[in-house]
C-alpha cells in the first residue's frame, strides 16, 4: 500500500465530507528528508465536521495523531488544510 493510500485510510476516520492527499515529495528532491523513491512529502485537505470547535493547533494535533505511524515510517512533511464544511 502506498504511503498516500496509507495516509486516506487513517483520514477517513473523521468522516471527511472532502479529503485530499497529493504526494508532492518531486518538489523536495534533494532537500532533507527526500528519499529517491518519493513518499515523504504530502499536501493533506481534509473537510470534516469533526473540527467543529476546534482550534487550528488542535486540529493539527488530530490530524498528527491519526497519522503518527506514517510520520514515524518516513513522511517528513505536512501541509495541512482541515476545515469544517461552514469555512468552505
Amino acid at each position: 500500500m502506498s504511503m498516500a493510500d496509507r495516509i486516506r485510510e487513517k483520514l477517513a476516520s473523521l468522516a471527511p465530507h472532502a479529503l485530499s492527499v497529493t504526494d508532492d515529495s518531486g518538489k523536495h528532491a534533494g532537500h532533507v528528508g527526500a528519499k529517491p523513491g518519493g513518499e515523504t512529502h504530502f499536501s493533506v485537505a481534509v473537510v470534516s465536521d469533526r473540527f467543529a470547535g476546534m482550534s487550528r493547533v488542535e486540529r493539527y494535533r488530530l490530524v498528527h495523531a491519526l497519522l503518527d505511524g506514517e510520520l514515524r515510517d518516513g513522511v517528513h512533511a505536512l501541509s495541512l488544510a482541515l476545515k469544517t464544511p461552514q469555512e468552505l
